[in-house]
């Protein structure tokens, strides 16, 4: 069997992102390769959300260029994304992660949705429908339909945003454990603890532009930029 194509790295190429007269994404020059999670941070407004809908391939950039694994295209049937408020199907939980294998094109199998529920926490409550469950829980079922695409890369665009301290923690562990499985996470977030906790690299965005691009470690104990410095410590950054 053919293998399917790497959509690794993903290389933004002075890629700008603007509606209107609006610029939301301003020159990126930016590579995220394989390997542990990307995390992208920064203020309210500074683009993120933009970023990752571009490497997603749901918009297209104003100008500029991006690749997915030197092609000018992403394999889409390697990508996912999960979104900060997912839609829930109005079926069970086990229906939802099965509608997202067909619409997959992957086996629709007891076993597999089996398999999804209990990877993320849910196979107690596969027969509830979805849109009863917790916020928490109805996160995790967004990433079990995301999973069910068997993803190269998983998006993720503040998926702990509105949850508490331990809904958070179970939707983490399911993002640490897929990452040493070998997904390769492109995460947004406004949670420094969160940065810290699951990033490997960490990419900083002010007003639409890369103002930091780094290791973990080095982001939060060495800044080089005076922004990054003053966004760690908690300062506003305009």
């Amino acid at each position: 069997m053919r293998a399917e194509p790497s959509n690794l790295p993903i290389v933004f190429d002075d890629v700008s992102l603007r509606v209107g007269a609006i610029t939301l994404l301003d020159r990126i020059g930016l590579g995220i390769p394989a390997g542990s999670p990307t995390v992208l941070v920064g203020p309210n407004g500074a683009g993120k959300t933009s970023l990752i809908r571009l490497g997603m391939a749901l918009a297209a950039p104003s100008s500029g260029h991006i690749n997915w694994g030197g092609r000018e295209q992403p394999h889409m049937a390697r990508c996912a994304m999960v979104f900060q408020r997912p839609v829930m199907l109005r079926r069970s939980a086990a229906q939802n992660v099965a509608f997202a294998l067909v619409a997959a094109g992957r086996a629709r199998s007891g076993g597999r949705i089996a398999a999804l529920l209990d990877q993320v926490g849910l196979a107690p409550l596969a027969d509830r429908p979805a849109r009863r469950l917790s916020g928490g829980e109805q996160q995790r079922l967004a990433l079990a339909r995301a999973l069910a695409r068997d993803p190269e890369v998983l998006f993720l665009d503040e998926p702990t945003a509105s949850l508490d301290p331990a809904a958070t923690k179970a939707v983490e562990d399911i993002v640490v454990s897929v990452a040493v499985a070998g997904i390769k996470i492109v995460l947004t977030t406004h949670d420094l603890g969160q940065a810290r906790r699951i990033g490997g690299d960490i990419v900083f965005l002010v007003r639409g532009r890369v103002v930091e691009h780094a290791p973990a470690e080095r982001f939060f104990t060495a800044p080089a930029t005076h922004e990054a410095a003053t966004f760690i410590q908690g300062g506003l950054v305009l």
